[in-house]
């Protein structure tokens, strides 16, 4: 199996704080469900980034972290963003309330965070399991939060974080970004790949390991999520961490990737879905074409739910009786 990194949890300053794990050095990240943030800290200045912002009324579980690791009431320089799906942006207006930092994201990602274009629906006719089948009542507008956003340098630089430089990885969302430091090959791929199969809400809950391609259910262009792939793999990482799963390194993992960029089709793209024969397009305005939706078969959606639920609910009579 795929190499995880294992690192005993921190203790909170205070009794209830959440757990978070160690990626890499000066590098953290922090569960939130099924989505991952990440806290990137400047060694030159200590000062640090967060990086998305994972689900709503996450708010206080980011900022408990952020004060166990850099000091109570020590905000972030910036918050940088991957992309701005609703479980990557969740807490950003709670957090901006308190912090009033600058939130950089891609020129194409911009519109999805200043009210102007809602993403291409979710497409849960593309199978897998509950995550997928449920994907029809995630959210899919825009969130306004113009007054902080820039736009991230044409250089590639990642402010504040002198030593990283982000990566155009579109196909997920028009303006996906990674993030990259050369120095140790640790690579932040928000959901350019994932480390879980997201569309089962068995494997997103527990983060079974696997390398996976983008979530399928919100992928709107499949030839552009296999370049972005292809690219990252290129770059031969020593660590990735991704939006969604547990943090990977190790050749193992380099060779899971590898395979996935050189079997994309096979491995990532599902076998149906609207995005498949024609993807979503978009500029610096919004989405501007989205292709006819497909028909979702009822019989069948409510059965994929049902054997996802009756899962679900034996995983948690496990969990309580291992507790026992």
């Amino acid at each position: 199996m795929t190499e995880s990194i294992q690192v005993s949890p921190q203790d909170s300053v205070q009794p209830n704080a959440q757990m978070y794990f160690e990626v890499a050095p000066h590098v953290w990240g922090l569960k939130i469900l099924f989505v991952n943030v990440y806290f990137v800290q400047n060694p030159t200045d200590h000062s640090w980034v967060l990086i998305d912002a994972g689900m709503p009324a996450s708010a206080p579980k980011i900022k408990e972290v952020a004060s166990t690791l850099f000091g109570p009431g020590v905000k972030p320089s910036a918050i940088v963003m991957t992309h701005g799906h609703f479980d990557h942006r969740g807490a950003l207006g709670d957090l901006l309330k308190e912090w009033e930092v600058p939130v950089y994201a891609h020129p194409l990602e911009v519109p999805y965070l200043n009210g102007t274009s809602s993403y291409p629906p979710p497409d849960p006719t593309v199978g897998g399991g509950m995550m997928a089948w449920m994907s029809f009542t995630y959210p899919k507008r825009p969130i306004d939060i113009s007054e902080h956003l820039q736009a991230l340098p044409e250089d590639g630089s990642v402010p504040g974080l002198p030593e990283w430089r982000w990566i155009h990885t579109p196909g997920h969302s028009p303006g996906h970004v990674s993030f990259f430091r050369e120095s140790d090959r640790s690579l932040i791929v928000g959901d350019a790949f994932v480390t879980t199969r997201q569309e089962s809400a068995f494997s997103a809950l527990t983060y079974r390991e696997e390398i996976s391609g983008p979530p399928k259910y919100f992928t709107p262009d499949w030839k552009q999520a296999r370049t972005s792939v292809e690219a990252l793999s290129e770059l031969h990482p020593e660590v990735v961490a991704a939006g969604h799963g547990k943090p990977m390194k190790g050749p193992e993992m380099q060779q899971a990737l590898s395979t996935l960029a050189q079997h994309f089709q096979e491995r990532a793209v599902p076998k149906e879905g609207r995005y498949v024969r024609h993807s979503a397009m978009a500029d610096e305005s919004g989405t501007t074409y989205v292709p006819p939706q497909q028909p979702v078969p009822v019989l069948k959606m409510v059965g994929v739910a049902a054997l996802t639920l009756a899962a679900g609910i034996s995983l948690v009579r496990m969990r309580r009786r291992k507790a026992l």
